[in-house]
């Protein structure tokens, strides 16, 4: 179910249930912003999710609300996760979905990381 990111943070999320520790993941980095873990169905040979460790729920919450050094960590995490899984080159895809139309089913912002692959158009013609 796509989920309406004007909506307040959900704390029960699966998202915020794996930053307490509470479902387990498999952890590709961590820091002091971010979490990085492989997605659990995988759409590609990678699969990262890379999360904030703040309650953001999409990228519009977290680009008004978070601060510039919350920012720049959640963004460089994002960019090392991709050179420590060799993923620069020959390329990879960075999506965020935000809201429903763009099917957003968690509500904490995540980028998706997909490689491993040719992966074609991004969106079908």
């Amino acid at each position: 179910m796509a989920i309406d990111p004007a909506q307040p943070y959900d704390d029960q999320n699966i998202f915020a249930k794996i930053l307490r520790g509470e479902i387990p993941c498999n952890k590709a980095y961590e820091d002091e912003w971010s979490l990085a873990f492989h997605d659990i169905a995988p759409q590609a040979p990678q699969h990262i999710l890379v999360i904030p460790k703040g309650s953001y729920v999409s990228w519009d919450d977290f680009s008004q609300r978070a601060g510039a050094d919350e920012i720049a960590g959640f963004v460089r995490a994002v960019g090392k996760v991709a050179r420590d899984n060799g993923l620069v080159q020959p390329g990879y895809r960075l999506l965020a979905n935000v809201g429903k139309d763009a099917g957003q089913e968690v509500p904490h912002l995540h980028v998706h990381l997909f490689g491993g692959k040719p992966l074609g158009r991004m969106i079908a013609a």
